[in-house]
């Protein structure tokens, strides 16, 4: 990534798991490009897994945000406009369904387990949107991870298909909204990650082992990988990129 791409630019990543999530990837190549960030940690049990990354960061805001307690959002974002007054981009990095609905087939997914797998997967970038707008003063830009599996059918991917088909469409509706407002909105769609997201779907090694061979390039993404397209698309570099979802996957859904 060029050197000072992002100097000047504040950003919130919403929320880092620990050293090799995706977000803390995405988070370390803001940084190095010359943002600032705030960063957000799910709960106090969680803490001490994201606090050596926060402290590569230097972030000078560290907040828990838990999107299912109420006023736990509103909060990060007040911290943010008493810190900064303005905000340039936001990154929703969360995902989640109860195991017993994220493993079983999708005829069989609890409405409870449907309703939480929306809320936290989708919902949740709705309000972190409607937050942001009024910091978004000069524009900015929007970030959230999708996977392959929302536009094609992934084995054991289950319940979760359907949730980020509906994520990709909730982008596309929010680049239409607010692009009057120079504010951009994309998803990511990374290749298959060894990450503790990941590693709660069935079968994952088997899932991991098949994009290697089947990607053109027979090899897994990074969570540098993913970063370097998540700084490159809330720069100036992509000013006029809005709506889409860019696959960082080796190739990997070009293939019928």
């Amino acid at each position: 990534m060029l050197e000072n791409l992002l100097k000047g630019k504040r950003g919130l990543v919403v929320r880092i798991a620990n050293e090799h999530a995706i977000a803390a990837g995405c988070a370390m190549a803001f940084h190095a490009a010359g943002a600032e960030l705030a960063v957000t940690y799910a709960n106090e049990k969680s803490k001490p897994f994201v606090a050596p990354v926060v402290a590569k960061l230097d972030a000078p805001i560290f907040l828990p945000l838990d999107v299912e307690s109420d006023g736990e959002m509103e909060a990060v974002f007040k911290a943010v406009e008493n810190g900064w007054g303005k905000l340039g981009f936001l990154l929703h990095s969360i995902a989640f369904c109860p195991k017993e609905d994220l493993n079983g087939p999708v005829s069989q997914c609890s409405r409870a387990g449907f309703a939480q797998a929306m809320d936290v997967s989708v919902h949740a970038l709705i309000r972190m949107a409607r937050l942001a707008v009024p910091l978004m003063k000069d524009g900015g830009s929007i970030l959230t991870m999708s996977y392959y599996g929302a536009d094609k059918v992934v084995d054991n991917y289950n319940i979760m298909g359907p949730v980020k088909s509906a994520l990709e469409g909730t982008v596309r509706y929010l680049a239409a909204e607010l692009g009057p407002q120079q504010i951009r909105v994309n998803a990511i769609s990374p290749g298959p990650l060894l990450t503790r997201a990941g590693s709660g779907i069935d079968h994952f090694g088997e899932l991991l082992e098949a994009a290697r061979k089947r990607a053109p390039e027979h090899g897994l993404v990074s969570i540098e990988d993913v970063g370097n397209m998540a700084g490159g698309l809330v720069s100036e570099l992509s000013a006029k990129v809005t709506g889409n979802t860019s696959y960082v996957d080796g190739g990997y859904h070009v293939l019928a």
